[in-house]
């Protein structure tokens, strides 16, 4: 962009006093009537020649123009007024530029070039014209005030949308030209980098106030395009060419200023500092962080190449020194006034070193050269690395070392000076605190397993590092070691046990070598303080783990056990004279074709009790049929007992994953033996890892046959099943998640106990009679004609009757041979059964 950065910047202040080498505020003036003239013109130009003219009258005053190039693209006469404007020498021109970008004079004209001229003339303008006398204005211009006229303009409002898109493209395609094309990030840094030559006081708040502003712009750029914009304008592509300008303008910067001697001092650098750290800041707040360490990780790596020395085999803190940019890499992190963006970037490094498998001593130096000046004079990035990245944060195992050697032990891994070092009182001071905090019971109720385990991982680190006489100058490090290890051995988790005799191993080892205390038949000599959960995670997906997914979610049933697709055969070895078992993939169409292609077939050696196989026996050679081979683990369950045994074993996930589908059946149907096992299946169900046994994407339908399970024992054994759980509730074996479960089910149990219906026998009596008189026993008389009279008739074989019962002779009609009925007549209870079935049968 600017030619002449040197003598644009040097002269900024003097420009802005009203003097200077430069012309001052006079030649401001005068640039800006030559612009008043050309605004003038191209309001009431006709043609696109007298556009041309008038602003290559203003282009020829600030610099060098193909005067000859441009008017052979107009007709005359605005050729020949072309070919005799005026020019002037580089001298000249250096001043008219230096008063016509630092004054009022291109905010102006910047305003007319990208609305009045893009929106009418600027598609008439042939290329090369174009070129000269419009896109130079940007790209030849200081970086600093060209960005501060084209990115507020994407916010351009008015007019029609057509109007709008036009001038948003041109801006756009002046963007990339001006900072991706042309470097001009770099040359920003040039900028500056000569103004800290120069200037005495070059962090004065205005200048402070202006490097914000640029800094604050460039980052902006990405969310104020337009959707349909160019992809070199999107935040990936355009904040890596950002970043990697400003490393390598910065580094250079470096280099430069430490060579000048006429540099004013060792804060010579500041602006430059001030604008990497702003512009780091908010390419992170954007979201962005990933972008910026990718560019990072790749040239500090080249940076300690460059510092080892020929002759070493390992790097040291004198090394890294010596050499002029390290300087620079020392100042960044500190010169990054967002505290929020340090952290992010501190964690996106650690995560993304983890990933590319970066060895330990790699690692340490990365987090030293970058860390370790503002680790030593800022006490919140000493209480980042040791606070929240040791207690609060969970990463990789690789990690955590990286963090404990570069921030509690200080020295470097796998150093001679590893076993001679002192232990400082930060080491034992960080020790005592995640001792403290690993010892608490609400650190067993409340905090995630993996978040346990990254603690406890980090407590078996330190404790690994320490001798016996160090441990006794501890205070209440014992205490607490037991008191931890005896809360997580209470806890119903296999996990967390685990984590309790890794640490009480590692304990008795610094106590007694001799004498190692194995809590767990399962527990190595070599802790693995990774305990399945603290592995690192690869950020960007190997192609052929895509591939692998892919077909995974291609197949018809991914719960088919590999068991059910294998078949063994029995290949014996001539050379050697030993059995190989070779496991064959089944023949099946979409098994074959994906793992044929990666060559999946596994071969595992005999021991030397299979040497024995009678090699002359025929049946020997063929494949068993393993068909049914996974029969016995996708039985249905009948037993309350089988089904409780099974959910406690997290080493079958598939088992139980089958008897979670099984629960809910087997209680709803109500057994006999519900009432007695019912307290033991409700323990078994809330420790249950659904996310451990669940195929990945099938964890929450694993997690809601659980909660029905639950929910049927609530409801069909209540009282036995809701002491459990109560007392779990508030147990210190279960953690915030368990809780939350109980809870749970507990109110959805009570819901459908609260809508179920029940028999209901409801009677109703008929009014009774007050009179006390007894005439109302007795029928009416009234009847056919010829009816005898009513006579009362006792009933023989009852000792009590509630009812009388009267007769009477009824004569027969004309044509009727029979004889009349008996009719009965007295009180008969009045009532009306009304039944109600129940969906539950919960007994009360």
């Amino acid at each position: 962009m600017a030619s002449k950065p040197s003598s644009s910047a040097a002269g900024a202040a003097a420009s802005r006093g009203g003097g200077g080498d430069y012309g001052g505020a006079r030649r401001e003036d005068l640039t800006l009537d030559k612009v008043s003239e050309a605004a003038d013109a191209v309001a009431t130009a006709s043609s696109a020649g007298e556009v041309v003219r008038a602003i290559h009258a203003v282009a020829a005053l600030v610099f060098p123009v193909d005067s000859a190039a441009v008017a052979g693209t107009v007709d005359e006469p605005f050729r020949s007024q072309i070919i005799n404007a005026i020019s002037l020498s580089d001298d000249e021109q250096g001043s008219w530029m230096h008063a016509f970008y630092h004054g009022p004079a291109f905010p102006t004209i910047s305003k007319i070039l990208l609305s009045n001229v893009a929106l009418k003339w600027l598609r008439q303008i042939s290329a090369s014209a174009r070129k000269e006398i419009y896109d130079s204005f940007f790209v030849k211009g200081p970086p600093t005030e060209v960005i501060q006229a084209l990115v507020p303009a994407l916010s351009h409002k008015g007019g029609s949308k057509e109007d709008h898109n036009t001038i948003c493209s041109n801006i756009e395609r002046l963007l990339i030209l001006c900072l991706v094309e042309n470097k001009g990030v770099g040359q920003i840094i040039a900028e500056f980098t000569v103004s800290s030559k120069h200037d005495e006081d070059n962090l004065n708040p205005g200048r402070a106030t202006l490097i914000s502003r640029v800094a604050q712009l460039l980052a902006s750029i990405p969310d104020k395009t337009r959707m349909g914009a160019s992809p070199a304008l999107s935040s990936s592509s355009f904040f890596k060419c950002v970043v990697d300008q400003l490393l390598l303008g910065a580094e250079q910067a470096t280099v430069e200023l430490d060579a000048d001697e006429d540099a004013n001092g060792s804060d010579a650098s500041n602006s430059v500092l001030l604008f990497v750290g702003e512009t780091i800041s908010r390419v992170s707040r954007r979201g962005s962080t990933g972008i910026l360490v990718a560019e990072l990780i790749p040239r500090i790596r080249s940076h300690l190449k460059r510092c080892m020395e020929s002759d070493h085999k390992t790097i040291g803190p004198d090394m890294i020194k010596r050499v002029s940019q390290s300087r620079f890499w020392f100042n960044m992190v500190e010169a990054i006034r967002d505290q929020h963006s340090i952290e992010r970037l501190a964690e996106e490094m650690l995560r993304q070193l983890a990933s590319q498998r970066t060895s330990d001593e790699e690692a340490y130096w990365i987090l030293w050269t970058l860390f370790n000046q503002s680790f030593m004079h800022n006490t919140v990035m000493r209480g980042m690395f040791v606070d929240k990245f040791l207690l609060w944060k969970t990463f990789p195992l690789c990690c955590l070392r990286w963090i404990l050697h570069y921030a509690v032990f200080q020295f470097p891994p796998n150093s001679a000076i590893e076993t001679q070092k002192q232990r400082t009182s930060n080491f034992l001071g960080t020790l005592q605190t995640l001792v403290s905090a690993w010892s608490k019971k609400e650190c067993v109720q409340s905090y995630p397993v993996e978040q346990q385990a990254y603690i406890t991982a980090a407590i078996g680190l330190c404790l690994e590092k320490m001798s016996k006489r160090e441990l006794e100058t501890t205070k209440d490090v014992l205490n607490n070691i037991l008191e931890g290890v005896s809360c997580r051995l209470e806890s119903p988790v296999d996990l967390i046990r685990k984590m309790a005799s890794a640490i009480a191993l590692t304990f008795s080892k610094i106590v007694d070598p001799n004498n190692p205390l194995y809590l767990d038949e399962n527990c190595l000599e070599n802790v693995e303080w990774d305990f399945g959960v603290l592995s690192p995670k690869e950020i960007t997906a190997p192609k052929d783990v895509e591939h692998r997914s892919k077909l995974k979610a291609s197949l018809p049933e991914n719960k088919k056990h590999v068991a059910e697709k294998k078949a063994k055969a029995i290949k014996h070895g001539i050379s050697d004279n030993r059995a190989k078992i070779v496991e064959i993939k089944s023949l099946d169409s979409c098994e074959t074709s994906g793992h044929a292609m990666n060559g999946d077939f596994e071969e595992e050696e005999c021991d030397e009790e299979r040497m024995n196989i009678d090699a002359s026996s025929e049946s020997s050679l063929e494949p068993y049929d393993l068909s049914d081979d996974d029969t016995d683990l996708q039985k249905k369950f009948t037993q309350l007992t089988d089904l409780a045994a099974a959910l406690r074993k997290p080493d079958d996930p598939d088992g139980v994953e089958n008897a979670l589908s099984s629960a809910e059946k087997l209680v709803r149907a109500s057994p006999d033996e519900l009432r007695h096992n019912s307290g033991d299946l409700a323990r078994a169900l809330v420790h249950v890892r659904c996310s451990d046994v669940a195929m990945e994407g099938e964890e929450d339908s694993t997690e809601e046959k659980r909660q029905k399970a639950l929910v049927a024992l609530l409801v069909t054994c209540t009282f036995e099943s809701l002491d459990v759980l109560t007392k779990l509730l508030y147990s210190s074996s279960v953690d915030v998640s368990q809780r939350i479960l109980i809870i749970d089910v507990m109110t959805e149990a009570a819901q459908e106990l609260a809508e179920t219906k029940i028999v209901r026998r409801e009677l109703r009596h008929g009014n009774l009679i007050s009179d006390t008189s007894p005439s109302w026993l007795v029928p009416s008389d009234r009847g056919p004609p010829g009816a005898g009279p009513w006579r009362e008739v006792s009933e023989s074989g009852t000792l009590l009757n509630w009812s009388h019962r009267y007769e009477r002779e009824v004569p027969s009609r004309s044509g009727q041979v029979k004889s009349g009925k008996s009719r009965k007549w007295g009180l008969e209870k009045a009532k009306d059964m009304q039944t109600e079935w129940s969906k539950n049968r919960f007994p009360l």
